[in-house]
């Protein structure tokens, strides 16, 4: 229209400095993406009837595909860091030394066996060594091996098998199952009190047995009192026996199952649900049970998502009640209270949609996805709230069409902003780059359930927004949907009725504020000038010419002739709030609380540890839980049994060969061969330093035909060299177990790592193993990688979108902001009692996104504004972009209420971490960010200086209303 008039070009030039070439491609390319947008917006609108129905179609049909769902299996690929040298090392020592090549001993938590059944038996009252207690442990035992389930036949017509643990379990030489030693040792107990022998006594943590065997027990009796030393048992340091035990308060007992078979591993489940169905019906009276079966913590981490399911309906009936509400407004007809609903309509057709891909695509669930509806509920919220204040923003005379395409033209560009930071920290997490499974699945799953929300909500949540428009149009009740009667009709209605029917017709609107046709509803952009011709071309050429008078910019924005019209947070913002947190005599007070903040972040920050226990993401009062919580009470004074594997041939019969392993081992208690093996020829006055030959021919002939070295076979493997030549000792295990505190987990990754690095200097190959490692090596690292780098992906797209199509200041505060609000999320959860885990980790990626959405259309109002001053821009975009926000964070926190009821460690943390994450978000957007803004830059006056030379000149738009159309009519002050 400009183009077209001789000569308006080149001085329109004049009027305006000729700006920079990254400036001008922003505006080249900001252009270029509003024009798109708001054809887009028309295109919509259109074809309503399309994209509304198309979304519910697609969701019902992908929906279809749940017979599909699957359950993750595999809680330690989904926990344990995927790559780590503590799953190559457990493959090692699994092929070196399997579990079923045991044939004498068999110890706890070894390594990872397939199937198994474990039980703590603890005392009320006494010590479980007592006559009575002892022989109820006994006769439990007895029960449990005796035992049997029944699997159904796979041809039809013949009936099923019967299995007793007989069948199931690891037989020793003589084909009897091997049962932990202290079964044995209470057994000899009870036979010396039936004979009226002396009892022999009991050692503790390394007893001896009576076919003379020395047997670790630290890991089976828990609570043990002894004799001297003020009824606390003296660790020993060696491997020897300990001191003679007084009381034990729990005992446990361990039945290891072999599953090589499809048949075996199907027989071995059953045999573990009999296995805790015959605990809960023994009912000890005088013993508390805590079983624990290798299927307990996968059934018991998906089960928060079945303790989940109410809230998670109770959580969307809240929000939507509070959506409902924020989306109404005293005026009937242009309040829009459906918006509210169906904005959570689309974000549930989203995830339906998501979840029927996933469904298809053969992917699996598990608990961890609980926080994904609250990802797409904050993201689609705000997007849903933004339209609708942009909605009201537009000129009531203009038709629907034309309102929804401004719509687009003015929220699609910051929504779509915000949508590719969240695909940007969702999708490098869900990477290669990560090495927790747990986080890259769920930022997978999260970034397709965003890009559908995203989709949808310019489809489905904007043809919605055309359906009501026409509503609005046709002077129809926002809630009702039937036509509002005129003010003269209603004055003889009751006054219930006039309440609930009151709206402003036009023609009241022309005659209240005749220059200004759309009263408080039109709040001009003062970067935005609309010139159009008599034929209503206003969506197009809006924001073409960022201009305006800043004196109608004022008149229009605070003289409000309908103010019982406007939506509640809006008055209270505008006539209150705002004006509050901008005073001179309030900013030093957020600077305070920013300070603060700060400083409890980083107090939480240095106190940040590591969760890597997986039984802290499980339902609470479940048998994970309660076996846990006793087995940390009872056996936590020493460390589980690590395995020091010496994985290749070594010159065992040299002296300082000896002298180092056993400087390796000094300071554990351990059962190893190669000590008894000393010992033994000390005691026959041999040498140990003896040549080859004999050294290895004296230990396989002599020492290991001992009945009580026996069970050293198990530990040591022979390779043969030649022809008439001994063989040598290809590989060898001795047993470590190292005494603890109350930080246990902390304890064996120091461990870990010491070891590791004595290994690295050792001139013996080794390796130390444990299955807890797994979940300890390099967990810090496998955790906190994904968050650096999402976090460093969002600060590259902001300083890369900077260059093109943002000014550098917005990502500039954008990217600080983002720091800020994780910094203080960090900290605040460590001092609620989160630790760093994978959930929190979850929780902290999303509050990128979260905290892009509620700061960043504020920052892009304010900065991209010109003219009048600081207090004021702050005050205008409060308005604008801080009711959607605060709408956003009202729903997004009360949907948040009902899951902290859930009973569980997993929905704790969700609660915990999201919470916090509304908080720092909300203390940003609406306190630290305005009271920040009016002192430090951008500049609102760097343009508007006097005597500049190529001042721009403003341009004012004064729309002249006649009885048949609008003018629109462009003077130059």
């Amino acid at each position: 229209m400009l183009g077209g008039a001789p000569g308006l070009s080149g001085r329109w030039e004049r009027l305006e400095p000729r700006p920079r070439a990254c400036r001008m491609l922003r505006q080249v390319l900001h252009a270029g993406l509003r024009t798109s947008f708001h054809a887009l917006g028309r295109f919509v609108a259109g074809h309503a009837v399309f994209f509304a129905s198309a979304p519910v179609l697609l969701a019902i049909l992908l929906g279809a595909s749940f017979s599909r769902y699957r359950v993750e299996g595999d809680v330690e690929s989904l926990l344990a860091p995927k790559h780590s040298l503590a799953k190559i090392e457990g493959n090692l020592v699994e092929s070196l030394f399997p579990v079923n090549r045991s044939k004498h001993a068999l110890y706890s938590d070894l390594q990872t066996p397939g199937r198994y059944g474990r039980v703590i038996i603890t005392a009320r009252r006494g010590s479980v060594l007592d006559p009575v207690h002892l022989e109820t442990i006994l006769q439990l035992h007895r029960r449990i091996y005796q035992m049997q389930v029944t699997v159904p036949a796979t041809t039809v017509g013949s009936s099923g098998f019967n299995y007793s643990f007989s069948y199931l379990c690891v037989p020793d030489d003589n084909n009897v199952c091997i049962v932990d030693d202290i079964i044995r040792a209470m057994e000899e107990i009870q036979s010396a009190r039936t004979s009226n022998r002396s009892v022999p006594v009991l050692h503790y943590p390394i007893t001896q047995l009576a076919d003379g065997r020395q047997a670790y027990i630290g890991h089976q009796l828990g609570g043990v009192q002894g004799w001297g030393h003020g009824g606390a048992v003296r660790p020993q340091g060696t491997g020897a026996k300990g001191e003679g035990v007084r009381s034990a308060k729990a005992v446990q007992l361990t039945y290891y199952l072999q599953s090589r078979s499809g048949l075996m591993d199907r027989v071995a489940g059953q045999w573990e649900k009999a296995f805790c169905a015959e605990l809960k019906l023994f009912g000890a009276i005088k013993l508390g049970l805590y079983p624990s079966t290798s299927s307990s913590l996968r059934t018991d981490f998906q089960f928060s998502s079945v303790l989940a399911r109410r809230p998670l309906l109770a959580s969307l009936g809240v929000c939507g009640v509070l959506a409902i509400l924020c989306c109404s407004m005293r005026d009937c007809v242009r309040s829009k209270p459906w918006l509210g609903m169906l904005a959570l309509l689309s974000v549930a057709l989203s995830g339906l949609t998501a979840a029927g891909i996933l469904n298809l695509t053969g992917a699996t669930y598990n608990s961890t996805y609980l926080g994904i509806p609250f990802v797409m509920l904050g993201h689609g919220l705000f997007g849903s709230f933004e339209m609708l204040s942009s909605w009201r923003r537009t000129r009531e005379d203009q038709h629907v069409k034309e309102r929804v395409a401004s719509v687009f033209e003015d929220v699609m560009l910051r929504f779509s902003g915000s949508t590719m930071i969240h695909l940007m920290t969702l999708g490098l997490a869900a990477s290669p780059l990560t090495n927790m499974e747990a986080v890259r699945l769920f930022c997978r799953t999260a970034a397709l359930a965003i890009t559908i929300s995203y989709i949808y909500m310019l489809s489905f949540y904007s043809s919605c927004l055309v359906f009501t428009g026409y509503l609005e149009t046709r002077y129809r009740h926002g809630c009702f949907c039937r036509r509002v009667p005129k003010p003269d009709r209603l004055d003889s209605k009751p006054a219930w009725y006039r309440c609930l029917m009151y709206t402003r017709y036009q023609d009241e609107t022309q005659s209240t504020n005749p220059l200004h046709g759309v009263g408080q509803n039109h709040m001009p952009n003062p970067n935005v000038t609309h010139i159009a011709n008599s034929s209503g071309v206003h969506g197009h050429m809006a924001n073409s010419i960022q201009t305006h008078s800043p004196h109608h910019t004022h008149s229009t924005t605070t003289a409000d002739p309908h103010p019982q019209d406007c939506h509640l947070l809006l008055g209270c913002v505008r006539h209150c709030y705002g004006d509050w947190i901008t005073n001179t005599y309030v900013k030093p007070f957020v600077v305070l609380l920013y300070l603060v903040y700060i400083s409890f972040g980083l107090m939480g920050f240095l106190q940040v540890t590591q969760g890597s226990d997986p039984s802290a993401l499980v339902a609470t009062d479940t048998a994970t839980v309660l076996y846990t919580r006793a087995q940390h009470r009872y056996f936590s004074s020493y460390s589980p049994v690590i395995g020091f594997y010496i994985y290749e041939s070594a010159p065992y019969w040299n002296a300082s060969v000896q002298r180092d392993l056993l400087e390796y081992a000094k300071g554990f208690q351990r059962i190893s061969w190669l000590e008894a093996y000393l010992s033994y020829l000390s005691d026959r006055n041999q040498s140990t330093s003896q040549p080859r030959e004999n050294f290895t021919r004296t230990l396989r002939h002599s020492f290991l035909h001992e009945p009580q070295f026996a069970h050293f076979a198990d530990d040591i493997i022979f390779a043969e060299r030649g022809q008439g030549e001994e063989p040598d000792v290809a590989a060898s295990r001795i047993f470590l177990v190292a005494k603890t505190t109350e930080n246990k987990r902390e304890e064996m990754s120091v461990l870990l790592d010491t070891l590791r690095r004595l290994s690295l200097t050792s001139r013996v190959r080794f390796l130390i193993f444990n299955p807890s490692f797994v979940y300890l090596d390099r967990y810090a690292t496998a955790v906190s990688s994904p968050l650096r780098h999402s976090l460093l992906a969002v600060l590259f797209l902001l300083g890369l979108s900077s260059l093109v199509v943002v000014e550098p200041l917005v990502s500039l505060w954008l990217g600080v902001t983002l720091l800020s609000v994780q910094f203080g999320v960090l900290g605040f959860m460590t001092l609620w009692g989160v630790e760093m885990d994978c959930v929190s980790v979850l929780c902290l990626i999303t509050a990128l996104g979260h905290s892009a959405d509620c700061s960043g259309p504020l920052l892009c109002g304010f900065a991209s504004g010109r003219g009048e001053s600081r207090t004021r821009w702050v005050c205008l975009v409060l308005e604008r972009h801080g009711i959607p926000s605060l709408q956003t964070l009202v729903c997004y926190s009360a949907a948040l209420v009902p899951i902290c009821a859930v009973r569980s460690n997993l929905t704790r943390t969700l609660f915990r971490c999201l919470t916090l994450t509304a908080g720092c978000s909300a203390l940003h957007t609406l306190a630290f960010l305005p009271t920040l803004l009016t002192f430090l830059p951008p500049s609102k006056s760097r343009n508007h200086r006097p005597g500049r030379e190529g001042q721009r000149q403003e341009v004012e738009c004064v729309e002249m209303n006649d009885s048949t159309r609008v003018v629109d009519q462009i003077t130059t002050v």
